[in-house]
Parts: C-alpha cells; sequence; structure tokens
C-alpha cells in the first residue's frame, strides 16, 4: 500500500457525493434512498479512499464493507444515544440511528459492485494493451 494521488477514482467520490446529496435533500421514497443510497455510500468510501491509497482492489473493498457493516451494528446498539448525541441531527445523519438488515444487504451489494467494477476495468485495460 502506497499514497498515490488517483484523478479518476477522486472525481468519481466527487460525483458520487454529490448524486448522494442530491438522493438526501430530493428524493424521498421507498426505493432509491434507503437502498441505492446504501449501496453508493460504500462506492463512495471505495473511492475515497482509492483517491489517495493504491492497493489492491479486494482488500480495500473489505475494509470499506466492514466499516460499513460496523457502523449499522452501532445503530443497532444506539450508538448515538450512548455517545450523547441523540439531538445532533448531523451525527444521526452520519451515524444513522435504525439497524435495518436491508442496509447489510445494500451494503454488501455496493461491495459487489466495485468488486464488479475493478473487474470490468482491468479487463478493459489488458484488451487494450493486447491490441496494441
Amino acid at each position: 500500500m502506497t499514497f498515490r494521488f488517483q484523478k479518476k477514482y477522486f472525481f468519481l467520490t466527487i460525483l458520487l457525493f454529490l448524486i448522494e446529496v442530491m438522493i438526501a435533500l430530493f428524493v424521498d421514497d421507498q426505493i432509491i434512498r434507503p437502498y441505492i443510497g446504501d449501496t453508493l455510500v460504500v462506492i463512495l468510501m471505495y473511492c475515497f479512499f482509492k483517491s489517495f491509497i493504491n492497493c489492491k482492489v479486494l482488500p480495500l473493498a473489505i475494509a470499506v464493507l466492514l466499516f460499513s457493516y460496523t457502523i449499522e451494528i452501532l445503530q443497532y446498539y444506539n450508538f448515538v444515544q450512548i455517545i450523547g448525541l441523540q439531538h445532533s441531527r448531523l451525527a444521526n445523519i452520519i451515524i444513522g440511528n435504525s439497524f435495518s438488515w436491508a442496509d447489510m444487504i445494500a451494503y454488501t451489494l455496493g461491495f459487489i459492485v466495485i468488486i464488479w467494477l475493478e473487474k470490468v476495468s482491468v479487463f478493459k485495460q489488458q484488451n487494450s494493451i493486447a491490441e496494441q
């Protein structure tokens, strides 16, 4: 693992962050906000870390997935209340306050999308090299 700025992932981070903000501000439905948003947040975190760290895909994707699971489990135990921030809107948005198995599935789907996109990306690069 080395530190190296990667523009592609940084721009993806910004794009995904803007999409997440748009979802949070303008979408109030039963599918996009709760499930697509949770799927995208895993991809967003992966892209953020990949913007600055040059490491293998799988270990980073697993770390982001485990972090997401940890936050969800903390919600199960009402972590925001335990640390006394139950009245903080920001803490409730960032950490959350309600556990959901559906969120765990959405995070897992985000992990799968990361692995798939990285595999497709590597595959395309290998084909373009082979064609030269």
